[in-house]
């Protein structure tokens, strides 16, 4: 390791823990590159979603994400980053450039980083135990910190109204041959995929739990959790929100999902991104003006909530693994010694 950035294996290692970020339908839209004092996330267009995600929303809220993990996993590795986002506004692929420097790690920087490869989304039914107010707070705490207001919807008439907009865009998302035809090739996978959403990982069918529907992935096969079909999912809803809509927006709203997702997961949460009523126009309206009194932009929806004790762990998704994904930028390459 050189004082001005990691060596190779630290470089890998932590981009393998950033490869881990969610992203739409798990299609791991991003690339880097390494230069010879800087990182570079960009963009992977030709992962783009087009009917789930015509403007490219999710994509950018993806690579937010994996921004996120790369700057925690570089953190509990004795590396802070200083991140330059939407460096080249010109050129739409590169979202960030990322200089390292040396800095020991807090006892944070090392829970999230192990809380990575905990990390799953459950799409399942929750328990009804009541998420404390303390862990929510907590939420939207790391939210903060990215430059993003998470706004839990406690209300009941509020969230009646999120609810609503999440029915409608899955109403018309589903009634879309396209949308269906998108979905079928990126889910239904075997546990050898390396991208798209698993079988495993996803319910047969439409699910609603509560009053929150759930996304539909083709050929689920990951049984419910084993809950009183009488008790009640307490399940916490928390929409992620920006002043504004540009792509730094998109990004920063990534990189606090990424936040909240992994301190979620240190408290012992389970966690869903639902990013359907943020995909379909009229339903992004309904949530802007009826939930936020269009007050802030939405970017995503996050359900928290306890795991039934007796719930079957998840499967865990594969990856891209880092070297597919990443590549050394003319004169960054580390030289090879020859005996």
């Amino acid at each position: 390791m050189s004082r001005h950035r990691p060596d190779p294996e630290t470089m890998y290692g932590a981009l393998a823990l950033a490869t881990r970020a969610p992203s739409v339908h798990n299609t791991q839209p991003w690339r880097w590159l390494i230069g010879r004092q800087s990182l570079h996330l960009m963009a992977d267009w030709t992962r783009q979603v087009p009917v789930t995600d015509p403007d490219g929303h999710d994509l950018l809220l993806s690579c937010g994400a994996t921004l996120h993990h790369a700057r925690v996993a570089f953190a509990a590795l004795g590396w802070a980053s200083r991140v330059h986002r939407i460096p080249n506004p010109a050129d739409t692929d590169h979202l960030a450039a990322i200089e390292l420097h040396p800095a020991d790690p807090s006892d944070e920087d090392v829970a999230l980083a192990a809380a990575i490869m905990g990390r799953r989304t459950d799409r399942r039914r929750y328990s009804s135990w009541p998420v404390p107010q303390g862990h929510v707070d907590l939420l939207v705490e790391h939210a903060a910190r990215q430059g993003v207001v998470a706004v839990p919807v406690t209300d009941p008439i509020r969230r009646h109204r999120l609810a609503t907009a999440m029915r409608l865009a899955a109403d018309l998302q589903e009634n879309d041959p396209a949308y269906s035809t998108e979905m079928a090739l990126w889910s239904g996978f075997g546990f050898g995929a390396t991208e798209g959403v698993l079988s495993a990982s996803a319910p047969a069918g439409r699910q609603r739990h509560g009053d929150t529907p759930m996304r539909t992935f083709a050929c689920g096969s990951l049984p419910q959790s084993t809950v009183e079909p009488s008790a009640v999912d307490g399940g916490e809803l928390l929409v992620l929100t920006t002043p504004d809509d540009d792509p730094v927006s998109r990004l920063r709203a990534g990189e606090a999902a990424s936040a909240m997702l992994l301190a979620a997961t240190d408290l012992g949460l389970a966690t869903c991104p639902l990013s359907q009523a943020v995909e379909v126009p009229v339903a992004r309206s309904g949530v802007h003006e009826n939930v936020l009194d269009s007050a802030g932009v939405p970017h995503l929806v996050l359900r928290v909530g306890w795991a039934p004790i007796a719930a079957p762990a998840l499967p865990r998704s594969k990856r891209r693994p880092a070297e597919q994904v990443t590549a050394f930028l003319p004169g960054a390459a580390p030289c090879v010694r020859r005996g």
